[in-house]
């Protein structure tokens, strides 16, 4: 079960799902998220990312980040805050497909002027022609496979100018078994306790990282094992 990445799709990946049990689902992933360490890793790579520049009259320039596949916006909302709280100006644009994620994400980022939530295809022409400084990819990946992650990864790699951050699962009995315990027991979603254990299975370990990286001609990136069960994926510039 664990030797290679199930392909068995999530309820999730339905771009027509709507309604309360989404919402649902979204909150639930929310909390996941903080409590698992998820907004840490896309935090911690930002903070390698942009750094302070020496001899400058401002601390740090403008930048523009987007973050892909956003859901209900809860990277957006931690990377705002970070950003403001080190005094980081950032416009920040959510992207998503499902047409209520994106309304749902409108709502809960209202009070973040500096976040823009569109609708819209990342291998369409229209996106593949715009440039952001950083793009963050969080819990995404896991949703493609191999051979989408390979024209993905490249794509967004040429368009960004400083780098492009994955944070996503490891693939492990530990991690498969506890979140499909931990679901069970607490959660209220079916979205959740199907999609959760199942993106696990879909997840990825080292190596498999490295070879679709290398197919496509990536030499400049940085991998790391985090808390809890997590990669973090950094493309460099």
């Amino acid at each position: 079960m664990f030797k290679h990445r199930s392909q068995e799709p999530e309820l999730m990946d339905d771009l027509n799902l709507t309604g309360e049990a989404l919402r649902k689902n979204l909150d639930e992933l929310e909390i996941i998220n903080h409590w698992l360490g998820g907004n840490k890793v896309v935090t911690n790579a930002l903070a390698k990312v942009i750094r302070q520049p020496t001899n400058s009259p401002s601390p740090f320039q403008p930048l523009n980040i987007a973050d892909i596949g956003c859901g209900g916006g809860d990277i957006l909302r931690v990377v705002a805050r970070w950003a403001k709280s080190r005094q980081i100006p950032v416009t920040l644009t959510g992207i998503d497909a499902n047409d209520f994620m994106v309304n749902y994400a409108r709502q809960k980022c209202h009070n973040y002027p500096n976040i823009n939530i569109i609708q819209e295809d990342i291998f369409a022409p229209a996106f593949k022609n715009q440039q952001f400084d950083v793009i963050i990819c969080s819990l995404f990946c896991h949703h493609f496979t191999d051979a989408q992650l390979r024209i993905m990864w490249q794509q967004l790699y040429q368009q960004a100018t400083r780098a492009v951050i994955v944070n996503d699962l490891h693939r492990h009995p530990l991690a498969y078994y506890s979140i499909k315990w931990l679901t069970k027991l607490f959660s209220g979603s079916y979205l959740v306790k199907n999609d959760a254990p199942l993106s696990v299975l879909r997840a990825f370990r080292k190596p498999e990282i490295g070879k679709i990286l290398d197919e496509i001609n990536i030499t400049k990136y940085s991998l790391q094992w985090q808390w809890a069960f997590r990669w973090q994926l950094i493309l460099h510039k």
